[in-house]
């Protein structure tokens, strides 16, 4: 992945979706930031604004100003945002 493509998790502690997904991560030696919602309910807020969800993991995508937000649970929805991402990403560079 280019290193200009930003990874933001956001997660809590406790959190075992959250966990497998720091550790897909890791094994795809992927870079990625964490946003920590633990004692932050108000981080909470930003995630309902922003994609209409209130739960963690939620991973973003993104590279200058547009970032997608992978809501859904599950690492097949990552693998697959992922995917699309890359073939996007790729798309842009060859025009």
């Amino acid at each position: 992945m280019s290193q200009n493509v930003s990874i933001i998790v956001w997660s809590k502690e406790g959190c075992s979706y959250c966990h497998d997904v720091k550790k897909y991560l890791a094994e795809q030696e992927l870079t990625y930031k964490i946003v920590d919602i633990t004692n932050n309910d108000h981080l909470r807020d930003i995630l309902d604004a922003k994609y209409g969800v209130r739960h963690v993991p939620v991973v973003e995508l993104g590279q200058g100003n547009v970032y997608r937000g992978v809501t859904e649970v599950g690492i097949e929805h990552l693998q697959l945002a992922l995917d699309e991402f890359l073939v996007a990403n790729k798309n842009q560079v060859n025009q």
